[in-house]
């Protein structure tokens, strides 16, 4: 029978698995022994493996960066956990110059097999310096691998999978996600990191390529689009380096379009080197002009009024489909309508009635 734990549940398994059969994985971070245990994600691990293994971590993300590197060198598999991915600024020199860059420098010899995950997200008011994406700049980084998953599948293999892997992998975990629910199979699996996409809904019409929650936004956008006759395949980026061009541009050549929706900004996104790379292989085979979701040139606000229009949503990407496929005005406003109505109920900060928090 298929099991079904939250996403958080997952993450919380893969760790829990990965240390059980490893006694060189051990985690760090500020907040890995508290009892809000990193969103739920390590509850229970001090109590099981004891604080050698579960090391709680003073403000200190450079140094604690460096003693991460420093393990696996030493042959262990660090995982060093951070509760806002803004708070890796302060370990970017350990991150680019150390860890993405000591295996290409010592000709291979000395692998970095660490995994950092950080989590992104917004809500209740978190403002400019809680709510930034940085997923675009550890992807420019040769030497690091980034995963970002959005299924509860995803989330335990790929953390298995990233613990495994022998280089530097940056884990980034949407918090919209981490009460979602899906199915989980129990035991030990690992997803590789160079499996790339993930096909979330077969379609025809139009090709969305979606970046962790914004699957889910693109997800929504295809029931309602399929109102009107139009089917949308939505592929899950779960991975963004290594880049898997082969599932992408198969997709657009079956469909002849592509919007992006990106979780980070638009400009430099994710989504425009997706763009780039289909319009450098597959011209050709476009039937319109390919379109970008993201955030725009500004930092987050903080007032719910202010930022209403700033993250892109499932109204956006229906928008955004029915302007490249030119459907008519009348039409557009009519499927928006159950959209536009459920978002009305809601706080413009809360996804769903199943996201309750925590902050």
């Amino acid at each position: 029978e298929p099991r079904q734990l939250t996403f958080a549940e997952a993450i919380r398994e893969g760790l829990d698995i990965a240390m059980e059969r490893d006694p060189g994985v051990w985690l760090l971070g500020e907040g890995v022994a508290d009892p809000k245990a990193i969103f739920g994600t390590t509850s229970g691990l001090v109590e099981k493996y004891g604080a050698d293994r579960v090391m709680e971590m003073p403000v200190a993300e450079n140094g604690m960066t460096g003693v991460a590197i420093g393990s696996a060198l030493m042959g262990n598999r660090p995982v060093m956990i951070h509760q806002r991915v803004d708070f890796t600024i302060y370990s970017w020199d350990q991150l680019i110059n150390n860890a993405a860059k000591w295996f290409f420098m010592y000709g291979g010899q000395s692998p970095v097999p660490m995994v950092v995950r950080m989590v992104i997200g917004r809500g209740w008011g978190q403002g400019p310096q809680h709510s930034q994406s940085f997923e675009s700049i550890f992807s420019h980084i040769p030497g690091l691998k980034v995963v970002m998953p959005v299924s509860a599948t995803d989330a335990k293999g790929l953390m298995i999978g990233a613990i495994e892997d022998n280089n530097p992998v940056i884990f980034i975990e949407h918090r919209w996600l981490h009460g979602t629910v899906g199915d989980v199979p129990e035991g030990y699996y690992s997803t590789s990191l160079d499996g790339g996409c993930r096909i979330a809904r077969t379609g025809k019409d139009m090709t969305v390529v979606g970046t962790s929650y914004m699957v889910v936004e693109a997800l929504k956008a295809a029931e309602v689009l399929a109102e009107i006759d139009i089917d949308i395949e939505v592929v899950d980026m779960r991975v963004l380096r290594p880049v898997d061009d082969k599932t992408i541009l198969s997709s657009v050549e079956k469909t002849g379009g592509i919007l992006t929706v990106d979780t980070g900004g638009k400009t430099y996104g994710i989504g425009a080197e997706i763009v780039a790379r289909v319009c450098q292989e597959k011209m050709n085979m476009l039937k319109c002009a390919p379109m970008r979701l993201g955030l725009p040139d500004y930092p987050s606000p903080s007032s719910r009024a202010l930022v209403e229009n700033y993250y892109p949503r499932a109204e956006d990407i229906v928008t955004a489909i029915c302007q490249m496929l030119q459907v008519s005005e009348e039409k557009s406003k009519m499927i928006l309508q159950p959209l536009l109505k459920a978002r009305d109920e809601l706080p413009i900060d809360q996804p769903d009635p199943a996201f309750t928090g925590p902050f």
